[in-house]
C-alpha cells in the first residue's frame, strides 16, 4: 500500500511542467485550493505566486529558484521507472485531482499522462487542457451535457462501454487501441456511461468541466487499485 504524501478531504490541484495557460490554473484552483506540484510544475507555481503543500518528483526539471522557494516541501522520488505525474498522483489521497500542465505540450508527454490515468484507476483525476478535459471513465457516470456536445471514448485496452444518450450507441461493442475506438461521438442530451473495465478514457469539451467535477464528487462506484 502506497502511503500518501498529501491527504485531503477536498479536491487538489496538481500542476505539471507543461506551462498551463493562466485560465486553466484559475479554473483548477476554483475547485482545488490545495496545490501540489509535479517536479517542474513548481516553476509554474512560483510564477503564479502559489504555495504548494508538496513538490513531488525526481527533481530533474525544477529550477534552482523553485527548489529554494519550496525547499521545505520537496519530496524527491529518485526512481526513473515512472513519470513525475505518476509519482505525484500515486502519493495523493483526495476525492479528486485536477491536473493542469499535463496536456497540450509534447505528444509523448501527453501519451505518458494517459497511461498514468489507467495505471492508477482508484485515483479520480481530470486533466484540463486548452479545449478539452480527459479522465478515466469510472464504472458509471451520468453527465448532464448539452445536446450536440462532443464525446470521445478512447480505449487503453480491451474494454466494453454501455451508454445512453450518445448519437452512435456503444452497447455490445468491444473497444481496443488497435481496433475500434469511440472518438467523435456526440451527445443527444444527458449521457450515461458504463465501462466494464478501467481502460476507457473519456474526452470532453472543457465546457463540460463543471458538470464532470460535480458528477465525480457526487460519489458512485469507483475502480479498485490495480493489481501489481
Amino acid at each position: 500500500m502506497i502511503q500518501p504524501i498529501v491527504s485531503s478531504s477536498a479536491p487538489i490541484t496538481l500542476i505539471g511542467g507543461a506551462d498551463p495557460a493562466p485560465d486553466i490554473l484559475t479554473v483548477a484552483l476554483k475547485w482545488g485550493e490545495t496545490v501540489v506540484c509535479a517536479d517542474g510544475g513548481a516553476d509554474t507555481a512560483l510564477w503564479a505566486e502559489l504555495n504548494p503543500v508538496a513538490v513531488i518528483g525526481d527533481m530533474d526539471s525544477i529550477s534552482d529558484a523553485a527548489k529554494d522557494a519550496y525547499r521545505d516541501v520537496l519530496h524527491p522520488i529518485t526512481e526513473q521507472d515512472s513519470t513525475d505525474f505518476d509519482k505525484a498522483l500515486r502519493h495523493i489521497a483526495a476525492p479528486l485531482v485536477l491536473g493542469a500542465g499535463f496536456s497540450g505540450a509534447r505528444i509523448d508527454h501527453e501519451l505518458g499522462s494517459m497511461t498514468v490515468l489507467v495505471r492508477h484507476p482508484d485515483r479520480r483525476c481530470i486533466l484540463i487542457g486548452d479545449d478539452t478535459i480527459m479522465l478515466l471513465c469510472p464504472p458509471e457516470i451520468t453527465l448532464d451535457v448539452a445536446e450536440g456536445s462532443a464525446v470521445s471514448l478512447f480505449p487503453m485496452g480491451d474494454v466494453g462501454c454501455d451508454s445512453e444518450g450518445l448519437r452512435w450507441a456503444t452497447d455490445g461493442l468491444r473497444f481496443a487501441p488497435d481496433g475500434r475506438i469511440g472518438t467523435l461521438n456526440k451527445a443527444t442530451g444527458p449521457i450515461i456511461l458504463r465501462p466494464d473495465a478501467p481502460k476507457m478514457l473519456l474526452i470532453l469539451p472543457r465546457a463540460a468541466l463543471e458538470v464532470t467535477i460535480k458528477a465525480l464528487l457526487a460519489g458512485g462506484a469507483t475502480w479498485s487499485v490495480r493489481a501489481g
